[in-house]
């Protein structure tokens, strides 16, 4: 009898320690995971524009499957709290539907358009340009402060420079030719595609990509007042991707205005369509959120880059597209600029946690909350990052 309930302890333990172990890595597993299906949407996305489908048109029809996606999970999962009976309101309303024409119609459309003119690789590696572009926003607001003084603010201006040098050597110096490895046209479930690039639709892809983060950058800032006018996440979401559908189907009135254009010609537009809208824009949401709240923002925002680099292998195996030498020096810059960036924010983030130990230095810590660290690391969690 002993001899069982030793034998049972000792399954009782490797069973906890298995579960502690699962309970560590989960978050990496989850965050990894969640590059792969970065990666997945980029290379359908561009599969499916290359084939000839509109940007616009994509656009309505990707936010109509979100929007169909998160209103019954919004219902449903609705309780008692006070964020669930927020009350709208005109200002609210107001602050949303700019936030959805920037945020989700402009920014889309744009890096749509970039990623049809350059490579689905550097429209990954865009995607790490955005906290140095919000930073640059915030010290124009002056939501946030700036002391050369100390390392923190170096870190970030330092990184910033790294990121918009990089964005630059990627539109303006491609150079010679590094890597191009193709699988044969029978392993792939793409179809063989023509390159849609040359050296004037290159650069005008990169100020494209340029433009959709300096609109989500925007969006990002806008986040502070709209929840505090809008404070249900969830819901919010909800209503982005609605008004953003609606948006979107009246510019393409006139945009679009053969009915041609909306036809679905191909199960490949299909399968983009909904992958983007229901695992490219809710399961990213609901993994990106978790894992937020089991390590922070920052260690989500570390994983960024590594779907740049599945991006790029599967790439150029799938679609044939080529990597170069000035593109890939550029990914690496902005690559770089983005960890200087994160490191000096997590650095300011000590310093003001740290115990204040005087009225001035309490005064510092009120007069900061005001600034936009949230929205600045929060690139990557929020479901409407659909453009990554």
């Amino acid at each position: 009898m002993l001899y069982l309930v030793s034998k049972g302890s000792r399954l009782e333990s490797i069973a906890s320690e298995k579960m502690g172990a699962w309970e560590d890595h989960s978050p990496a597993i989850a965050m990894i995971t969640l590059q792969f299906v970065s990666a997945a949407t980029a290379l359908l996305n561009r599969a499916c524009l290359i084939t000839g489908m509109s940007p616009m048109v994509f656009t309505v029809y990707r936010q109509a499957v979100a929007a169909a996606v998160t209103f019954p999970i919004c219902y449903f999962t609705r309780g008692n709290s006070r964020r669930s009976k927020a009350s709208m309101g005109v200002k609210g309303f107001l602050l949303i539907f700019i936030a959805a024409f920037i945020g989700v119609v402009l920014c889309q459309v744009f890096y749509y358009k970039g990623l049809y003119m350059t490579s689905s690789s550097i429209g990954t590696a865009s995607a790490n340009l955005t906290p140095a572009i919000t930073f640059i926003f915030a010290i124009a607001l002056g939501m946030e402060k700036v002391n050369i003084t100390k390392l923190s603010s170096i870190a970030k201006i330092s990184g910033t420079i790294f990121c918009v040098g990089g964005a630059i050597c990627i539109a303006l110096l491609r150079g010679p030719k590094i890597l191009n490895i193709q699988v044969p046209a029978s392993f792939t479930i793409f179809p063989v595609l023509e390159s849609s690039t040359n050296d004037h639709n290159w650069v005008l892809g990169c100020l494209f990509l340029f433009a959709c983060k300096s609109c989500w950058a925007i969006w990002l800032i806008m986040q502070v007042p709209i929840s505090r006018c809008y404070p249900d996440p969830l819901s919010l979401s909800a209503w982005m991707s609605f008004i953003g559908m609606l948006q979107a189907a009246a510019i393409s009135v006139f945009m679009e205005p053969d009915p041609q254009a909306w036809n679905l010609s191909s199960p490949l537009e299909l399968i983009s369509i909904f992958f983007s809208g229901i695992v490219g824009s809710g399961a990213t949401f609901f993994i990106q959120a978790w894992c937020i709240t089991k390590r922070g923002p920052f260690y989500s925002s570390i994983f960024g880059p590594l779907s740049t680099v599945i991006t790029t292998v599967l790439a150029c195996m799938l679609l044939r597209e080529e990597l170069y030498v000035g593109s890939l020096l550029g990914a690496v810059a902005v690559i770089i600029g983005l960890y200087i960036v994160l490191w000096g924010k997590s650095e300011e983030s000590k310093v003001k946690s740290l115990p204040k130990l005087d009225e001035s230095q309490t005064q510092e810590h009120t007069h900061s909350e005001n600034d936009v660290e949230q929205p600045l690391l929060s690139d990557y969690p929020d479901k409407n990052a659909q453009v990554a």
